[in-house]
């Protein structure tokens, strides 16, 4: 008997035909003799409906009651999917993340996992029952509900697969697996048999929408592999896993494109020593990450910082930024504008050169201009007009020869 994690995304439960399909594909798991633990999303386009209501009673809707509703998209499916099992003879109950223990940090809307006691998970599942498990959410020790951002499902999924040990854990999505760009964008994307964690947390970071980042943090960090595969065939998806040597003779893996990205200058900075870390301290506390960082001299005594930020911070991030430079934040100090960022990921980077000067090329010839780069061991990036992002996806993609 194995332990399986199955986690299903919006698409996959998107209407009562596909929970159904869901129900049939998790009763096989469970009648081959295997213990079932299925995580859901919340209903494809439950979540966007949910936050544009609130954002039409106020624009800035407080996040702890954000959480109290956004949770509850991920609580009509683990109860539909339970009655869909319930309906095929499955012995089904479903579970929220309070009632798991998963357990967070205070920051509503985007909590950090701190710990997981599972709840009566195990209980559960020794009693024979497949257990339905509610992605995204968890609670504080005080008991609060809190979410995990968006993907955050993904999360709940490696996460509890290394809280219970599992056996497999399998991130069931829309599509076959991890590809080298996103096939919708660029046709002749082929897919990857298998991939590195750092190059599928580059890719995740950078854009792919395949995995949240943060999941795939978690699952290096405790070793859990994973397949990312498709919920509507059996086709053999995706291994994410250690990176192991004959990964290294692919210099480019994949190219990631990300249009949720906002470009912010800070004009008119104090020109110091301390500057800079009072600012990233500010946005740090304020749990906002930053991405491409630039710094430029301003008129005399004075620094501009540009950098990248996820476009639904902008508010945060001009509301940190002033508060830690009254004087000095007013008129047009804090700007802020949408930028698109491209990048190229691959673990071969460590060990071939070129790789910049291909990139630089090929979106020269295409006529892109960069605005911004930023650069991992194995990670370029590109800050670029969004307007420009998917034909430059298809270039970069075409110039490092990744088409199947």
């Amino acid at each position: 008997m194995s332990l399986i994690v199955q986690k299903y995304g919006g698409t996959s439960v998107g209407d009562v035909d596909r929970i159904k399909n869901v129900a049939r594909r998790v009763k096989e798991t469970y009648d081959a003799g295997n213990q079932v633990v299925v995580v859901v999303s919340a209903r494809s386009g439950v979540t966007n409906e949910l936050i544009a209501r609130a954002k039409a009673l106020n624009p800035n809707p407080d996040e702890r009651e954000m959480d109290m509703l956004l949770a509850v998209g991920e609580q009509e499916t683990i109860a539909l999917t339970a009655m869909a099992l319930h309906s095929l003879g499955v012995p089904a109950v479903s579970r929220t993340g309070l009632q798991a223990g998963i357990l967070t940090d205070p920051f509503h809307t985007r909590a950090r996992i701190t710990s997981i006691s599972g709840g009566d998970l195990k209980d559960q599942l020794d009693a024979g029952k497949v257990v339905i498990l509610a992605g995204f959410q968890g609670h504080t020790p005080e008991g609060q509900i809190t979410t995990l951002g968006r993907g955050g499902s993904d999360l709940s999924a490696i996460a509890i697969a290394a809280a219970l040990k599992a056996d497999l854990c399998q991130i069931c999505t829309d599509v076959d697996g991890v590809y080298t760009a996103d096939p919708r964008l660029v046709p002749d994307a082929k897919k990857l048999n298998e991939i590195s964690y750092e190059e599928m947390l580059e890719l995740a970071s950078s854009g792919s929408k395949v995995m949240q980042n943060r999941a795939v943090e978690f699952a290096q960090k405790f070793n859990v592999v994973f397949e990312v595969r498709s919920s509507f065939n059996n086709n053999p998806g995706t291994i994410v896993k250690e990176e192991v040597a004959s990964m290294e003779d692919v210099v480019v893996s994949g190219v990631a494109l990300d249009k949720n990205q906002a470009k912010i200058v800070v004009s008119d900075l104090p020109d110091r020593p301390g500057t800079a870390a009072k600012l990233f301290k500010a946005l740090a506390d304020a749990g906002i990450s930053v991405d491409m960082i630039v710094q430029n001299l301003g008129r005399e005594g004075k620094a501009n910082m540009t950098f990248t930020v996820p476009r639904d911070d902008i508010y945060r991030a001009e509301k940190a930024v002033t508060a830690s430079f009254p004087d000095e934040a007013s008129g047009k100090l804090f700007e802020a504008s949408d930028i698109a960022k491209v990048s190229v990921v691959g673990v071969g980077m460590r060990s071939h050169s070129g790789v910049a000067a291909k990139l630089f090329e090929a979106l020269a010839e295409a006529g892109v201009n960069i605005q911004l780069v930023s650069t991992s061991e194995i990670k370029i990036s590109v800050g670029i007009d969004p307007a420009d992002a998917e034909e430059a996806t298809r270039v970069v993609h075409k110039a490092f020869d990744l088409g199947a």
